[in-house]
């Protein structure tokens, strides 16, 4: 009954190839938005802004970024916690050499920095692919985070090789410190995550989407009806860094408020790799609700012990979270191989029909 579409008649292709081709779409993400702008910041508690709602968010950026590149482009990548680290060590020398920089403004040329880094190590996905570009863009995750490490210039030669935000002031609110409100980077963090996602849902959409799923499924043919593969390619890599690098960005001055090169290390890389496969990749929407798996879900599963009153120890508690959280992304992923968003669009399908059978 809830997506019944009776009524709902399309009389040109414009319509039908609509953003939203069923009105409860459009509605239910009104009511998401809704929450997230007002139900969210009116309820939520210090611990929620920064343990549950900020990281959700900069992860699934983070994997739409590489969503990008592996879903819409089909090109695997092992570098994305590296180009995180590009944007947020491009972000953090923005901000030192040019201190009164619009925040917002250093954080949208970081990405530029980042998809420049991106193309350079894209370039041998014109003659290798799968797994060989997989080691290449692996290549590139150890050599950045040694440059972080050994390239003093990038941390102003700080003894302790760690990057520290300053505190950062705009239109008279403070957005990024040690005494920033989590409340007003929260918003931050949204404001800038939901103009990245209409970037990225336009952009897919568009003939450029089309030729990296062309080049994604079968790159000969897409090059026999005139698609360039290293325009296309390069261009996955750039769009796709340029957003990993903001997210890396927000991901140091909106969250953390400090890093280590070893933070950008291969683990980070893995962990947005899993949110971007567990939510479904070719999906926008599907990188969100990977995010709520990975992230959120193991707080909620620390919380939940505490709030019924049960005595677990730390360490048994962390062990039942792991293998919860394992046993939930095998089980997906053996149910549904497409992930999260595959079994939102079922779900979406079966209500349509209903009471029909599928």
């Amino acid at each position: 009954m809830l997506y019944r579409i009776a009524g709902q008649f399309k009389t040109n292709y414009r319509a039908d190839h609509a953003l939203f081709p069923v009105r409860q779409d459009a509605v239910l993400l009104a009511v998401i938005l809704i929450c997230a702008l007002v139900v969210f910041p009116l309820t939520a508690s210090e611990f929620t802004f920064q343990a549950l709602l900020i990281p959700v968010l900069i992860y699934s950026l983070a994997a739409l970024g590489l969503n990008i590149l592996t879903g819409y482009a089909g090109q695997l990548s092992l570098g994305t916690g590296a180009f995180m680290g590009v944007g947020a060590y491009a972000c953090y020398k923005l901000i030192t050499i040019f201190p009164e920089m619009n925040l917002l403004v250093a954080i949208g040329l970081s990405g530029f920095f980042s998809a420049a880094v991106g193309m350079a190590f894209g370039l041998p996905s014109l003659r290798i692919k799968g797994f060989y570009l997989a080691i290449a863009t692996l290549a590139a995750q150890f050599f950045l985070v040694w440059l972080f490490e050994k390239w003093a210039w990038l941390y102003n030669y700080n003894a302790s090789g760690a990057i520290q935000v300053p505190t950062i002031d705009m239109f008279g609110i403070r957005v990024a410190g040690p005494t920033a409100s989590s409340i007003v980077q929260y918003y931050f963090v949204l404001l800038v995550v939901g103009l990245m996602t209409f970037f990225a849902i336009n952009i897919t959409r568009g003939h450029i989407g089309r030729s990296w799923k062309a080049v994604r499924d079968m790159d000969i043919a897409a090059e026999l009806v005139g698609i360039n593969l290293l325009r296309s390619k390069l261009i996955a890599f750039g769009v796709s860094s340029y957003i990993v690098g903001v997210s890396g960005a927000l991901f140091v001055f909106m969250w953390r408020g400090a890093a280590e090169p070893n933070l950008f290390d291969i683990p980070l890389s893995f962990r947005v790799l899993f949110i971007a496969i567990i939510g479904g990749l070719g999906s926008v929407m599907g990188n969100y609700l990977g995010a709520i798996l990975i992230v959120a879900l193991p707080v909620v599963l620390n919380i939940v012990p505490e709030a019924l009153g049960l005595d677990i120890n730390a360490a048994t508690l962390e062990h039942l979270n792991i293998m919860i959280i394992g046993a939930l992304i095998v089980t997906v992923l053996i149910v549904e191989p497409h992930g999260l968003a595959r079994f939102w669009a079922i779900i979406r399908e079966k209500l349509i029909i209903w009471p029909f059978p599928h």
